[in-house]
């Protein structure tokens, strides 16, 4: 069984989470996690992410970085990235750097989908 482990470059929490929102509202150029600017907006996921999560047949799971080191062994992970677990082991799958490359939501599906071509019949 595969899955497709999303971590974001975040700390869990509420208050992580009002610290985040309050970065984004004021420095959003400066925000370290570019997979949390993709998918969601500033207080809530984005419409195209959230549709794209809710119609996809893929195994899907999302992590802030503390839960992940939490619940994997794998701690040399620059955030944020998007691992491949299968047969429970985890492969990086779309790098921090390619992450940095995309430019909107858009751009992350259609990377996915075409990373998961292989896959059968998931969409």
């Amino acid at each position: 069984m595969k899955k497709i482990i999303f971590v974001y470059n975040a700390t869990s929490g509420k208050v992580n989470s009002l610290l985040d929102i309050a970065h984004k509202l004021i420095s959003p150029k400066t925000y370290q996690c570019d997979l949390c600017s993709i998918t969601h907006d500033t207080f809530s996921e984005n419409e195209q992410w959230k549709q794209f999560r809710e119609t996809t047949k893929l195994p899907l799971e999302f992590l802030h970085s503390d839960e992940f080191e939490a619940n994997y062994k794998n701690k040399d992970a620059k955030y944020p990235v998007i691992f491949l677990e299968e047969n429970q082991k985890l492969t990086e799958w779309i790098s921090k750097s390619d992450i940095e490359q995309l430019e909107n939501t858009e751009e992350l599906i259609q990377l996915i989908k075409t990373k998961t071509m292989n896959f059968s019949n998931l969409y």
